[in-house]
């Protein structure tokens, strides 16, 4: 993090650098309460396990055999998709204009005594370009894409599946979710029909339309391949997003575009790859893209909620490595709820009374068992608005109310 506050009350200083309980605290979520794409990086965890079973355990029975799901009655589904959603689909090229700077080192009167002309009196430019994908959410021409797509741009062009290129204006741009509205000026343009991301499960088809590697209008199928996964595991901890997971094929160019179900409805926005997986690719919720572009239209920008702590989920495990550890007089009382570890200086959460330490057992009157159940209430709240924690503080219990704040700057 980069121009962080300092914190005034911080459980990990006082432990020693190489605590075990701090390298599980170290490796969660990092919830300012901000959701918190590098589209590269992240972990691959390996589990080892003894799988060797006889035969006659690993057989199944046919009385308890699942039936067999009826299939899809038509073959060209996935074509009929792409009939339907591709021509809303398109193209966007972006340019800026980067200046290099001359060392300081290159003014110095020694030098130009002895190098005059062939030092260059001032930078130079050189134009930046890229490519991606985004789609139309209005007829009148009103397009999500991501905000690394048009991050910076001087200029954006749009290109529809007709072969028509439009200039683009940047309606706004949110890199913490890493969402963007772009607008072209036009009427009856084609739109795609935004489905609901919060039904999704594992197994269900996923069909990607996009522009990987300046291949137009390249379509891959799959499936979802998972749900809910946090910005931590994707390797990007620094969004506010819990990813789509599909092994429909993704490549860079890809960013910005749709992520379809098997009916042709947007279930996400195609973002993110780790770079030398196969079969692993990440999309935006269009749940969550839709409500942050509802707010860059009306607002120019969006506002994101914010406690300002660092927390991790408490375990029997992790209960018993804490108050195991002779580096840290903390005493944790609690077998399950979420610890405390950070509360920011001058956050809303510290100008609450929160402390770290403080388990939270409940949060507007719901129990949270983990980060990410609080993550998703904070992120659902209003800014300004009121949170009640219920909470345990050396074995007593604690109302605390707390406003959310928006989601500081200089965070990160």
């Amino acid at each position: 993090m980069q121009n962080q506050p300092q914190d005034k009350d911080n459980l990990l200083a006082k432990s020693h650098d190489h605590a075990p309980w701090k390298k599980a605290a170290a490796s969660l979520s990092l919830v300012l309460l901000g959701s918190g794409m590098t589209f590269a990086g992240g972990y691959l965890a390996n589990n080892q396990q003894n799988m060797a079973k006889s035969a006659s355990q690993l057989a199944v029975g046919r009385v308890n055999a699942a039936p067999p799901l009826p299939g899809n009655t038509d073959p060209n589904f996935v074509t009929q998709v792409v009939q339907k959603v591709g021509p809303a689909v398109v193209r966007i090229n972006s340019s800026r204009t980067v200046q290099s700077r001359i060392p300081e080192e290159f003014n110095d009167p020694f030098f130009r005594r002895f190098f005059g002309s062939q030092l260059p009196s001032q930078g130079r430019n050189r134009v930046e370009r890229g490519t991606g994908s985004g789609f139309i959410i209005s007829a009148d021409g009103r397009i999500l894409t991501n905000a690394h797509v048009v991050d910076g741009a001087d200029t954006v062009t749009v290109t529809l599946k007709d072969g028509r290129t439009l200039e683009g204006k940047v309606v706004g741009k949110d890199e913490l979710t890493d969402v963007a509205v772009v607008k072209i000026q036009g009427n009856n343009l084609p739109t795609v029909s935004l489905g609901n991301s919060d039904n999704l499960q594992p197994g269900q088809w996923a069909i990607a339309i996009g522009n990987p590697l300046g291949l137009d209008n390249t379509v891959t199928t799959g499936i979802i391949s998972g749900t809910g996964r946090s910005s931590n595991q994707v390797g990007v901890p620094d969004k506010r997003v819990e990813f789509i997971q599909t092994d429909a094929a993704i490549n860079p160019g890809n960013s910005g575009g749709p992520l379809l179900n098997a009916r042709g409805e947007v279930i996400g926005m195609n973002t993110a790859i780790i770079q030398g997986a196969q079969g692993l690719g990440f999309s935006i919720p269009i749940n969550t893209a839709q409500r942050i572009s509802n707010q860059l239209i009306t607002t120019g920008k969006a506002q994101h909620p914010y406690l300002g702590i660092q927390m991790v989920g408490l375990t029997p495990e992790l209960k018993q490595r804490i108050n195991s550890d002779p580096n840290t007089s903390l005493t944790v009382k609690e077998d399950n709820g979420v610890l405390i570890v950070k509360v920011m200086a001058d956050s809303p959460a510290f100008k609450a009374g929160i402390r770290a330490g403080d388990v939270i057992k409940k949060l507007n009157g719901e129990s949270v068992i983990d980060p990410a159940g609080v993550q998703k209430a904070v992120e659902k709240a209003q800014v300004g608005g009121n949170l009640r924690l219920d909470l345990r503080r050396n074995g007593q219990n604690i109302d605390i109310a707390v406003r959310p704040g928006t989601f500081p700057t200089n965070v990160q």
